[in-house]
């Protein structure tokens, strides 16, 4: 087990904090970690995907639990599998596809952990259809504050204090996981450009139960007439008869582009309002009107940014916030407001997607609830951001929604119990199973978790 003393921040590299990185390579030196970890107490951490603070302890211990990454056993009949929380979903993914079998939901990035996943109860395009990871996990083993290592299954209160948990139950060691069966390794892709934001909620409402993935791209320096103007991008799992006859004799090779990485260093100012409006203008303008049964690989569709290592870094040196929140069917002029605020503030943001959510997933802090999910990246340094954002996280909670906590890094405390209905069973629970706060990060320390 190695330990250093290292500054740690999160994937919008905002706000470091420096901790002892401990790395566990066995169970035990996991449980010893959990006891030696000090007055400040540790957090785990897995790929260091969670934009903001939830993975960081200031004057703490951060366990790096990426070397506890076994495959334990694959029922490649029964489409169930058994590996330690450390297995990212890329690793995964490599290991399934050839049997027939995908993970039941991926976010944007396959360089997650499969505790992780569990820990922020991630969500992918296919929300609508499949629900939150969570959804898919059977059982996990949890390593307590006391040592003790528990089997949590579902339906049990521990269950759902750890979905979506951020890590503040204990340290998830083990899960065992239902999986999706597939065909081949492609996508069957449907894309279309949506006029405005009216239209384009038109388009998902009308359409979207047809499809088992669905994201959609939005200009938010858009204005007028074309406010929230968008590429919507649809699919499923193409089928072995959709690939041409040169694909079939290896239908589930699993290919990733590899592209040079992101510069160490970039000037600041790189994605101003006039270059990331350019981006913005040339991406709409090639998308088609309306094309439908393209194939794609599954990076293409699902990562298209893990193809560029270290892309976070195109921010500069100040880094930037991710913004994502949630509000329910029925509010939409909660989201038509927010969208149009964000436009007119002109937030220089290229990384801007809206979702539809489905059935609310049952993790007492996860994310999702049946409603319309916007994401977006802008840089840091934004002038005003902070005070923006605070209004529209008000105008959020107003409107009965919500903010990603595995995607904050800046959320006022005050608002956590409107956003988050079962807040006081969470703190509740994490009381009795933690009393002396063995389990703390900077994100709990902010939102007094």
């Amino acid at each position: 087990m190695s330990v250093e003393t290292v500054p740690v921040t999160g994937w919008g590299r905002t706000a470091p904090t420096a901790a002892r990185l401990i790395r566990p390579r066995t169970y035990e030196e996991a449980a010893a970690a959990v006891r030696e970890c000090g007055a400040r107490g540790g957090i785990a951490r897995g790929l260091g995907r969670a934009y903001g603070d939830a993975a960081q302890n200031a004057g703490g211990a951060v366990l790096d639990m990426t070397a506890l990454d076994r495959i334990h056993a694959i029922d490649a009949d029964g489409g169930t599998l058994l590996c330690d929380a450390g297995v990212s979903l890329h690793r995964l993914m490599e290991v399934l596809l050839p049997l027939g079998w995908f993970v039941p939901v991926t976010p944007g990035t396959r360089y997650v952990t499969v505790g992780g996943a569990i820990g922020a109860d991630i969500h992918g395009k296919n929300h609508h259809v499949s629900g939150s990871f969570a959804r898919h996990v059977l059982s996990f083993e949890l390593l307590t504050a006391d040592g003790t290592i528990r089997t949590v299954g579902r339906g049990t209160p521990l269950f759902d204090a750890t979905a979506g948990g951020m890590g503040l139950t204990g340290v998830i060691l083990t899960a065992t996981v239902r999986l999706l069966p597939v065909q081949t390794s492609l996508m069957a892709v449907d894309t279309e450009r949506a006029a405005d934001l009216d239209d384009l909620m038109a388009r998902l409402t009308a359409t979207d139960h047809r499809y088992r993935y669905s994201v959609a791209w939005i200009d938010l320096l858009a204005r007028g007439a074309a406010t929230g103007r968008a590429v919507l991008t649809r699919g499923d799992h193409a089928p072995l008869d959709a690939l041409p006859a040169r694909a079939r004799s290896a239908p589930l090779a699993f290919r990733t582009p590899r592209f040079p990485a992101a510069p160490a260093f970039l000037p600041e100012g790189l994605l101003s309002r006039t270059t990331v409006g350019l981006f913005n203008e040339l991406w709409y303008r090639k998308a088609p009107r309306a094309r439908t049964g393209e194939l794609q690989r599954m990076s293409t569709f699902f990562h298209p940014l893990d193809g560029v290592p270290h892309w976070n870094r195109i921010y500069g040196r100040g880094g930037f916030v991710q913004y994502q929140f949630v509000v329910g069917h029925g509010r939409e002029d909660a989201l038509r407001s927010v969208v149009r605020r964000i436009s007119e503030r002109r937030c220089p943001s290229f990384l801007a997607v809206l979702k539809r959510f489905g059935e609310a997933d049952p993790g007492w802090l996860s994310f999702p609830v049946p409603g319309w999910t916007l994401a977006l990246d802008v840089p840091a340094n934004l002038p005003g951001l902070g005070g923006f954002l605070d209004e529209l996280d008000e105008e959020v909670a107003a409107a009965g929604g919500r903010v990603y906590l595995a995607k904050d890094s800046r959320l006022r405390p005050e608002l956590l119990a409107a956003m988050y209905p079962r807040l006081d069973d969470f703190r509740a629970l994490r009381a009795e199973l933690d009393p002396r706060g063995v389990f703390t990060s900077d994100l709990s320390r902010r939102l007094t978790l």
